[in-house]
């Protein structure tokens, strides 16, 4: 199991991980002492663990905060996903077109009217052949 030093707050560490989890620890360590440095300017000396637990902490508000907004993120990602899959739906039914339809009074009327209409027009064409 490999050890490695890490520095955190301007203080060494010795610390052992999984092989292959090397840079893994580097990268925590990095973040902890980001946090640890920005203690120290602000407050100055302090003992290593209260150094520790308050850079933790911080990185743990953070993170906090990290998970609320990929929450957010997926709800608002599952109710776009919602509404894509709603549009795809639509789009995949047919479109159906309603017609009218005409009661068969109306037709019947219509085509008694037009039986009328050529009565009169072979009325008017024996009148104008008779004259």
């Amino acid at each position: 199991m490999p050890e490695v030093t890490i520095t955190i707050g301007g203080r060494d560490f010795e610390v052992a991980c999984q092989e292959g989890e090397e840079h893994f620890l580097r990268s925590a360590a990095q973040m902890l002492d980001t946090e640890a440095q920005t203690l120290l300017s602000q407050i100055g000396r302090m003992p290593e663990s209260r150094m520790l637990l308050m850079a933790g902490l911080l990185l743990a508000d953070k993170a906090a905060g990290a998970d609320d907004r990929v929450r957010a993120m997926e709800k608002k990602f599952g109710a776009l996903q919602a509404e894509l899959e709603e549009a795809r739906e639509a789009a995949m039914t047919p479109n159906t077109v309603e017609v009218a339809r005409i009661p068969t009074e109306v037709t019947d009327t219509l085509a008694e009217l037009a039986a009328q209409a050529e009565a009169i027009a072979d009325t008017v064409e024996e009148r104008a052949g008779a004259a």
